[in-house]
């Protein structure tokens, strides 16, 4: 199984180098000289690339990989999904700490044990971690805070949430 390390937001300069948003707590390792990343294109296609540079540039990552030489071949790579096998993740080692896919397919349910849905995937916005739950075949989007998500019990297969009024409302 993949998950996403990154997204190619977009083009920087003329030899190619893109600016990624990192999606890992482990940038070091995913973005190191020489290792080999999967992305995921727009249209569904996947190749397969080796970084040949990274360094950190305004609040994202600039990378250089040795298949993409010029900035046209970058272009093509705007809004790929990087990512990476499950299977090479290291373990989080904190108790309150997630990898989306593991998240991904559980059910949400109120502390009553009442089913609202299921988790979809986590969203990645500017203002912070969404979990997107497919509610009765609609999307629904919480704030992915302990005050609304107390409990994430991945063993169980389940997500606990304590929502404000009409959060879960049409």
């Amino acid at each position: 199984m993949d998950v996403v390390v990154g997204r190619i937001a977009k083009a920087h300069g003329i030899r190619g180098e893109l600016a990624v948003d990192v999606r890992t707590d482990s940038p070091q390792e995913r973005f190191a000289v020489g290792a080999a990343v999967t992305t995921k294109l727009r249209d569904g296609s996947k190749r397969d690339l080796t970084i040949a540079a990274a360094r950190e540039h305004s609040g994202r990552l600039l990378v250089r990989f040795e298949q993409v030489l010029t900035r046209d071949v970058a272009e093509t790579l705007r809004g790929a999904l990087l990512l990476a096998d499950t299977d090479t993740l290291p373990p989080t080692g904190d108790p309150d700490e997630f990898y989306d896919h593991e998240l991904a397919g559980l059910r949400a349910e109120l502390a009553d044990g009442s089913l609202v849905g299921t988790v979809v995937e986590v969203v990645h916005s500017p203002a912070g971690e969404l979990l997107s739950l497919d509610v009765d075949g609609r999307e629904v989007l919480v704030p992915f805070v302990l005050a609304i998500v107390p409990t994430v019990d991945l063993a169980g297969g389940r997500v606990v949430l304590d929502p404000p009024e009409g959060l879960l409302d049409a």
